[in-house]
């Protein structure tokens, strides 16, 4: 072999050679298993709903109570709800996580969900001048035989709740296809197959800066900043799913 053979035979072994070893770095000898499918769908981040109103400006209501409520309570079940999320979509890869660990995740992503969706209709429902149009309160009168009568229940609901937690939520059922009240011990419990139209949050976080112990008060601020046309959006949204109701 001359040495010009030779240099070339050397050049062409030594870059099969190295050609070799980069393609046994690049790729493992054993594939990664795959993750579960709704991993990325549990670990996606919740970002927190701005107010769409001037918290300087309800009546009733103070600007200390509202941005407390907005940025500790409401953004605090935000932060915690991602947080689940996350450990849900790493014991969802562990194969080896108990059934229960991963129930009692589920549980607790069920109850920051509940928060956070009821904090946001909350929100949503409040920085109106609490005026219902004529349209609506023929609805509920419709529903419940007058807009007093509405009002009266869904406020003797809210005293019944004062000094506690949970919320009323007047809503409009899919299947039953009626508007109606409902009292929530929580946020793990709500009626089936009903659309919230007005939400009121009555644990203690939502007018004990304000008013203490006395939540007549604050049930009495909260309908003078209740606002109307959020709830008509909500009603005219469900009504076109479900039809009109009974």
């Amino acid at each position: 072999m001359t040495d010009a053979n030779r240099r070339e035979f050397l050049k062409t072994t030594s870059a099969a050679v190295t050609g070799s070893l980069l393609a046994g770095l690049a790729a493992p000898a054993v594939a990664a298993p795959e993750e579960p499918a709704m991993s990325n769908a549990a670990a996606a981040s919740v970002q927190p709903k701005p107010l769409a109103f001037d918290p300087t400006k309800l009546k009733g209501l103070s600007e200390k109570l509202i941005r407390s409520h907005w940025e500790n309570n409401y953004g605090g079940s935000v932060k915690t709800l991602n947080a689940v999320r996350q450990k849900l979509s790493d014991a969802l890869a562990a194969p080896d996580t108990p059934a229960f660990v991963y129930g009692d995740l589920k549980r607790e992503h069920l109850m920051r969900t509940g928060s956070v969706v009821f904090h946001e209709l909350y929100f949503d429902n409040l920085g109106g001048d609490g005026k219902a149009d004529a349209a609506l309160r023929t609805t509920l009168a419709q529903s419940f035989g007058s807009f007093d009568a509405w009002e009266t229940e869904f406020r003797k609901i809210a005293a019944s709740l004062g000094g506690g937690s949970g919320w009323v939520v007047l809503g409009y059922g899919l299947h039953s296809e009626r508007i109606e009240n409902f009292w929530l011990a929580d946020h793990l419990h709500a009626p089936a197959a009903t659309v919230p139209l007005l939400v009121m949050d009555m644990y203690e976080h939502s007018y004990a800066m304000d008013y203490g112990a006395a939540a007549a008060r604050y049930v009495d601020a909260f309908f003078d900043n209740i606002h109307w046309e959020a709830v008509a959006e909500r009603m005219a949204k469900a009504r076109a799913f479900a039809g009109p109701p009974q």
